[in-house]
């Protein structure tokens, strides 16, 4: 069975508070194995037969929401998907000191017209310096600046999307390849 990731957007933040052990559960009940978190509950890995990742967007959001009340959006990556950004190394030019590297992932590829990067987040340093097909890197220098990629890419792409540290992508990679 393929291992997959279930990067859930906003959870436990604000009123959004979710065990880890109620998360495992609820997964549990979707039928999918093994199932872990990584670092927080919003990275969940786990194995399954379904191989298409919309389907099992689909479930998982549908049970979130039945389980908790509330959507909380799902982007589901493969472990082969993660290792081809971290194999791309979008951040290879960039200087390390004091920096973050940051990966949002979108739902699908945006219809609307690509970004013309790098860009700069308004009032920030961070910057907005590659785009793939479903995933966006960026660059944040600290003072909050972390927080800054994943709103301003969902006002100007108009999806949702959620971001991580490609430290926490390059983990996950390495304890499930």
């Amino acid at each position: 069975m393929p291992w997959f990731v279930a990067f859930l957007r906003g959870i436990n933040v604000g009123n959004h508070a979710v065990k880890k052990e109620a998360l495992v559960k609820t997964f549990v009940s979707l039928g999918f194995k093994n199932i872990s978190t990584y670092k927080q509950s919003g990275n969940i890995i786990f194995e399954t037969n379904l191989t298409d990742p919309r389907k099992i967007t689909t479930k998982i959001e549908g049970e979130l929401k039945a389980v908790l009340g509330y959507g909380i959006p799902t982007f589901i990556r493969t472990i082969p998907q993660l290792q081809g950004i971290i194999d791309q190394n979008p951040f290879k030019d960039q200087n390390n000191e004091g920096t973050s590297f940051l990966v949002t992932f979108l739902a699908a590829a945006p219809t609307a017209p690509p970004l013309q990067l790098p860009l700069t987040i308004p009032k920030s340093t961070a910057q907005i310096i590659s785009a793939m097909d479903v995933e966006v890197c960026s660059v944040t220098h600290g003072g909050g600046e972390g927080a800054l990629p994943n709103p301003f890419l969902e006002s100007k792409l108009k999806m949702k999307t959620t971001t991580r540290n490609i430290n926490v992508i390059r983990k996950i990679v390495e304890k499930y390849s």
